[in-house]
């Protein structure tokens, strides 16, 4: 099936990222929580997640091992993205997802330029599959 060029363009931007702990939006479309454990200091309401995948994150091994050390990014990226790639089935959920409608892959971690929904979302867009 052949799609016209904006429908290409858009595909990616059906994915975001945003910290759990900003504001719930309408147009933040599908809220997918994507942290290995549930953020602190926020209840389930007030986080507005439409969903858990808590078996997308980062292994716990690999979280305590990045600990959000920006000289470990560039590996930190590379291991979670073998990751991923045994873990297809959610993967491709995701994929599928992203297509209809937009979805917001949301994270706890402080820094907005280096966390797990950042890699996933590169992971995501720049890999094939359904």
């Amino acid at each position: 099936m052949l799609y016209p060029r904006w429908a290409l363009v858009s595909r990616k931007a059906m994915i975001a990222t945003k910290r759990i702990y900003d504001d719930a939006k309408v147009e933040d479309g599908v809220r997918i929580l994507v942290d290995r454990l549930w953020p602190r200091g926020i209840t389930k309401e007030r986080a507005g997640v439409d969903e858990w995948m808590r078996d997308i994150a980062p292994s716990d091994q690999l979280r305590r091992w990045y600990q959000h050390d920006p000289e470990k990014w560039p590996e930190f990226r590379n291991r979670y993205r073998a990751e991923l790639l045994t873990k297809q089935p959610l993967v491709d959920k995701l994929r599928r997802r992203s297509r209809g409608a937009r979805i917001t892959l949301l994270y706890s971690a402080k820094d907005k330029e280096r966390n797990n929904a950042i890699a996933l979302k590169e992971f995501l867009e720049n890999s094939d599959g359904p």
